[in-house]
């Protein structure tokens, strides 16, 4: 990756056809969970969505996140439906999940919550490639609007998939992401 659009390139790879749809699924199916009280189907979505992930690094980093979330939506938003959702689920919670489960514990319709998340990490990769490759706050957001198009169709698509639509094909990537742990000097945890 070395300008704006080897770095949008990249980011839509991560979107359409890695991290970004899988986590999609999850957040869309641990959403439809709680809508439904189905918490045992919930506990089966978290279990996989920790499992799911390519690297050590990257498990500890979407569960300290998701983690992270759920504690402060715990603290300052926290509803019955939330606790309800978080009673019976034991062990790491991904990213994903913990927003599935707070956007639906709220009554927010899982379509928008599944957009905004998107958007989010969208914006969250673009942030580090503009520090990494380095560019400017203009080229980033050029690649936000780029990639709009492909967060909306990323998202359609996850509303649509099932569990065993999981998978990726974004190699190059998780190879990146097993060998940047081991590095000694680090900007970011993944």
């Amino acid at each position: 990756i070395v300008d704006a659009a080897s770095l949008r390139d990249w980011l839509n790879a991560m979107l359409t056809g890695g991290s970004g749809f899988c986590d999609s699924i999850f957040l869309v199916h641990a959403h439809r969970s709680v809508v439904a009280g189905d918490y045992a189907s919930l506990a089966d979505i978290a279990e996989l969505a920790a499992a799911y992930v390519t690297s050590r690094e990257r498990q500890l980093e979407t569960t300290a996140q998701g983690r992270a979330f759920l504690d402060i939506a715990r603290t300052a938003w926290n509803c019955s439906a939330l606790d309800a959702a978080l009673a019976n689920l034991k062990g790491s919670i991904a990213y994903p999940v913990a927003v599935g489960i707070v956007s639906a514990a709220h009554g927010l319709p899982v379509a928008p919550s599944l957009h905004a998340f998107l958007h989010a990490i969208v914006s969250n990769w673009i942030s580090a490639g503009l520090r990494l490759v380095p560019l400017g706050q203009t080229d980033g957001q050029r690649i936000l609007a780029a990639l709009e198009a492909d967060v909306v169709s990323t998202g359609d698509r996850a509303l649509c998939a099932t569990l065993d639509d999981l998978g990726g094909a974004t190699f190059r990537a998780d190879l990146a992401s097993m060998r940047h742990e081991t590095q000694y000097t680090r900007l970011f945890r993944s």
